[in-house]
């Protein structure tokens, strides 16, 4: 059994069996413990969890995503990456142009109702291959405002100036390795209360060298344990995996420091099947020898080997 992926189900069984029962914004309800932190030594694999399928293209998609400086769906769609969909689409069917059926609480009502479930998979599938194909209507509905790319890369000023925070960092680990600012923040308290779909989960994150080794540490405001923080951790991962690659050191570890930590309570069962399982083999990571720039890199830089999981299990998102 995998050390890096005990560390995960462990937190789990924690929330399991000591977490809090609470309400939360979207009206779930969830069971919820405050302060938690988790290790992984990159050196040991790749942390991608094996007591479920975790869909890698999709995590390494986003951080490209992430890494452009992007926020507009329509790239993630173009790489049939759909995870940040519901937030869209959300503002769509809330929007005073939208015409279609009632769409209110559609995470929820399409797991329960199969006749609505087949009206809200239509409605969805008409919203994607719009953002697609209508260069406009993306500009619109597939933004999904001042989220973590702007954050990293095009941080607004008070007087109206940017810094990209990720190329910064990247520069010092390279000429000043032993410093304690290696820091990107994506919690921006001005922008947090206006058009942000989403306020940052995974809130800030440090790097930090020794020994010829990167390191990475993510505060997570709030984290949907289930859904999300598998996601995280592996995103966290490869992004430490690739500036490394970059600044010519080796991975060290990942270290995953949570707020709000939360099961919601429709994903309890899936979570007891899941610690049901016994974990796998952790995968490797190869980069490509030729990348030169973490801002050039492409989905085809990236390889992975030898994943081997147990079946996916499905949720609900809360949205």
């Amino acid at each position: 059994m995998s050390k890096n992926e005990q560390a995960y189900l462990d937190l789990c069984k924690q929330i399991l069996d000591k977490g809090t029962k609470k309400d939360d914004r979207t009206g779930t309800g969830t069971y919820s413990i405050f302060g938690a932190q988790m290790r992984f030594n990159l050196q040991e694999g790749f942390p991608l969890l094996t007591t479920k399928k975790v869909n890698f293209k999709l995590i390494a998609t986003e951080l490209i995503w992430f890494i452009r400086g992007d926020t507009n769906i329509q790239y993630l769609l173009k790489n049939n990456n759909n995870i940040w969909n519901e937030w869209a689409f959300k503002r769509w069917v809330e929007s005073d142009e939208y015409t279609g059926p009632d769409m209110t609480d559609f995470g929820n009502r399409s797991l329960a109702d199969e006749a609505f479930n087949q009206l809200y998979q239509a409605e969805m599938k008409s919203f994607k291959e719009r953002i697609i194909a209508d260069d406009e209507f993306a500009k619109k509905y597939g933004e999904l405002g001042p989220v973590y790319g702007k954050q990293w890369r095009d941080w607004r000023t008070s007087t109206n100036e940017t810094i990209d925070q990720l190329k910064n960092v990247i520069e010092q680990i390279k000429t000043n390795p032993d410093s304690r600012r290696h820091i990107v923040t994506a919690w921006n308290p001005e922008d947090v209360p206006k058009n942000m779909a989403l306020p940052p989960c995974h809130a800030l994150y440090q790097f930090y060298v020794a020994d010829g080794k990167l390191s990475c540490q993510l505060y997570q405001r709030s984290a949907d344990v289930f859904l999300g923080v598998p996601f995280n951790i592996a995103s966290y991962a490869l992004l430490t995996h690739l500036i490394a690659h970059e600044c010519g050191l080796e991975v060290g570890e990942f270290v995953h420091t949570l707020g709000d930590a939360h099961i919601y309570s429709n994903h309890v069962e899936q979570i007891k099947e899941q610690l049901s399982r016994e974990s796998l083999p952790l995968p490797s990571l190869e980069i490509n020898p030729e990348l030169k720039s973490v801002f050039d890199v492409e989905l085809s830089d990236i390889t992975l080997n030898n994943y081997q999981s147990h079946p996916a299990i499905k949720a609900p998102i809360a949205v």
